[in-house]
């Protein structure tokens, strides 16, 4: 399955500037910080890894061999703020890009302490961290799409819009959002640090063995013979290859080194709105890409999830010339493909980084 390109082009990334970067990276074992981490050790930065041990086997760092990529891998907890002190001090970092987090809805509801102790002590653990280590220029927070206070309607939310959460997930993204912006402002303009969050919608991709995702969920079914089963699936979110958001993150976090904080804010990294699907959309084209594949509703009941969520990315694509580069159509192929050459015994780091390649050589989307 090809990688089309349309008519808008993109801007492609700086990777001069990466060249031997000192980026301190934190969730590096995860499935957005392994893509990210491959993404900057392929432009040649020097990668500092600081994460739990892989959260599910497979996982993308495993299967990519991402530990041969990296200056070093700090395998604790960032709850443990005098380990990621001396880790963060010892790799002297000229950025940080903050990815560790427990990242799932409906876990947040059985770990409710847990999720607010990794999500918000974790951020405030890093920023502490920061404060003491000469030589971070930039810090980029990365939460979620889910952190705005959700009212069900139909319009994209900007970076403007009030922060909430219905769930101890969503909740605990935005005091991070809040912790951020208090550091920002108490401590780290003073010191010349420029710390920007960033949030994006809901990423697929290759190597995202997660529970209680859709596209995981779909591939485990497919790999064990099963019906895919939906909680949700008239929920509409907005759908995005893992590389999109990714893409925005490295632009910002240049931006934030060269330009003494300009660029030291929240910002959305979000599909167009065309790319905004319910549940049952999405599955239907993941059914139509696998034969004999197909899914029902799960009905047990569950706890709240959000119905609507979309994000309005204007900001990013006017002041950072960042553009979605594959329709969600092209973000699914590329995420089966990559699926299946797994099963197929694949170099999956070797295909990981064709997709990288096949994603930056892409035209923006208009």
């Amino acid at each position: 399955m090809g990688i089309g390109q349309s008519a808008v082009e993109g801007v492609a990334l700086n990777r001069p500037f990466w060249r031997g970067k000192r980026v301190f990276l934190t969730g590096h074992t995860g499935f957005k910080g392994g893509w990210l981490a491959l993404w900057l050790s392929e432009m040649g930065a020097k990668v500092h890894g600081y994460a739990l041990t892989p959260p599910t086997t497979p996982s993308f760092y495993e299967v990519t061999r991402l530990a041969d990529r990296l200056a070093s891998s700090t395998i604790a907890d960032i709850r443990d703020a005098d380990a990621l002190r001396v880790a963060l001090l010892a790799a002297s970092p000229d950025i940080v890009l903050h990815l560790a987090a427990q990242p799932l809805v409906r876990y947040s509801y059985a770990a409710p302490v847990e999720t607010y102790a990794v999500n918000v002590m974790g951020a405030v653990n890093l920023f502490e961290a920061v404060r003491q280590a000469p030589g971070v220029k930039a810090v980029l927070n990365v939460t979620t799409d889910k952190c705005y206070e959700n009212r069900e309607r139909d319009e994209p939310y900007t970076e403007e819009e009030a922060l909430g959460g219905y769930d101890p997930y969503s909740s605990s993204k935005a005091c991070s959002e809040l912790v951020s912006s208090a550091y920002r402002r108490s401590f780290l303009e003073t010191q010349g640090i420029a710390l920007a969050s960033a949030r994006a919608g809901n990423v697929i991709g290759g190597g995202d063995w997660s529970a209680d995702r859709l596209v995981p969920d779909f591939l485990r079914a497919i790999d064990a013979g099963q019906t895919l089963v939906i909680r949700y699936p008239h929920a509409i979110r907005p759908w995005q290859h893992v590389l999109e958001p990714l893409s925005g993150y490295l632009q910002l976090a240049e931006k934030l080194h060269t330009e003494n904080g300009a660029y030291a804010e929240a910002w959305n990294f979000g599909p167009e709105e065309s790319d905004a699907h319910p549940v049952a959309w999405l599955a239907d084209r993941l059914c139509a890409q696998i034969p004999g594949a197909s899914w029902q509703r799960d009905e047990i009941p569950q706890p709240h999830e959000a119905g609507t969520l979309k994000l309005d990315s204007a900001k990013a694509k006017r002041r950072l010339s960042w553009h979605p580069r594959w329709p969600l159509e092209q973000a699914l192929a590329a995420t089966i493909d990559w699926h299946l050459a797994w099963r197929k015994g694949t170099d999956m780091r070797a295909f990981s980084l064709s997709q990288i390649a096949a994603y930056e050589a892409a035209r923006a989307c208009a």
